[in-house]
């Protein structure tokens, strides 16, 4: 009976076997998913620093000065793999991503997060403190691990309707080995769930939302629009991020929030972008108190809506003058 029980355990050790060797003969070798998944040994560090480019020389349009003056809300950053997304350009913005957008809420955003967490699809979240003005720094350490390689963040920019800064899914390893350092310039997007065009427009829900769109020179091709700049091909970066791959072991890894490295940013001067003058249209003429046959005149005017700035376009004429018409005289009667 041993013998017996033996002999078919054998014998199923043996189909298995070949079982497996087909499998193999057939799958061919091993491909990450989408050439995106991490084969990293070990956890890197890195330190993430934010810095805001956003000054009146660079963005001179209703650049906000008071009330509140330009400044960056505290920044929100989430490492995970290639099933998460925190935002992404050209989709609805989720209910975390208008409560940030629109108020620099993280509550949603975080309760986003940890659910995923639960399910291993990301490994951790990290913020730093707000900027009080349009120029300045904020960092973060961050410990990535391979299974979570992948970097999102948003940077809320305030006063706005819904803008934000950020960064969808970079992956900080190729193949098998972590990126040392990795350095991008930000944009302005707009997360398409409040319709105001100007920095400190008051709230205007849009109904029915509209999916998240870069901000450009051109786009939304309005006048009021703060940040349009028909003159310019594109708009200087409003922000940019710095993330360093850190050669201490990830054992003695200590997060700060608002930590910058002695040197590690250089200063980015960036020239400054012209603001052409803008009028308001013409006044009805006024009527004519002079003579009609004997050099009398009519006046209409028209105001400043934008002022010029950095070398910008002059205002033109005020005022304009033109000789009457009968029909525009104004007869006065004698006493």
């Amino acid at each position: 009976m041993m013998s017996s029980e033996c002999l078919t355990c054998g014998w199923l050790q043996q189909l298995l076997l070949i079982l497996v060797k087909f499998c193999l003969t057939f799958a061919g070798p091993l491909q990450p998913l989408s050439g995106r998944e991490c084969m990293a040994k070990s956890p890197a560090s890195y330190i993430l620093v934010f810095t805001g480019h956003w000054s009146p020389q660079a963005f001179p349009k209703q650049y906000p000065l008071f009330r509140p003056p330009a400044q960056w809300s505290k920044l929100i950053a989430v490492s995970h793999n290639r099933h998460f997304q925190l935002w992404e350009e050209g989709a609805p913005a989720s209910a975390g991503v208008k409560s940030f957008s629109e108020l620099g809420v993280t509550v949603e955003l975080m309760k986003a997060a940890k659910e995923a967490r639960k399910k291993r699809i990301v490994g951790a979240m990290y913020r730093t403190a707000g900027i009080p003005n349009g120029i300045g720094h904020s960092s973060t350490e961050m410990l990535i691990q391979p299974r979570n390689s992948l970097v999102s963040l948003m940077v809320k920019m305030i006063p706005s309707p819904d803008w934000f800064v950020g960064v969808d899914s970079l992956n900080l390893c190729e193949g098998s080995q972590w990126k040392q350092e990795v350095t991008l310039d930000l944009h302005p997007y707009d997360a398409g769930t409040d319709s105001g065009f100007t920095f400190s427009s008051p709230n205007f829900p849009t109904s029915p939302a509209e999916n998240i769109t870069k901000i450009t020179s051109q786009m939304p091709n309005h006048p009021a629009n703060s940040f349009y700049y028909p003159r310019l091909k594109e708009l200087p970066p409003i922000a940019s991020i710095k993330i360093m791959k850190q050669s201490r072991s990830a054992d003695h890894q200590n997060h700060m929030s608002n930590h910058i490295l002695p040197n590690s940013i250089s200063p980015r001067y960036f020239s400054a972008t012209p603001l052409d003058c803008e009028v308001s249209l013409w006044s009805s003429w006024g009527l004519c108190l002079g003579p009609c046959s004997r050099g009398g005149a009519r006046h209409r005017t028209r105001y400043i809506l934008l002022r010029p700035a950095n070398a910008g376009t002059p205002c033109p004429e005020l005022e304009e003058q033109a000789e009457c018409v009968p029909h525009s005289c104004m007869k006065l009667k004698s006493a």
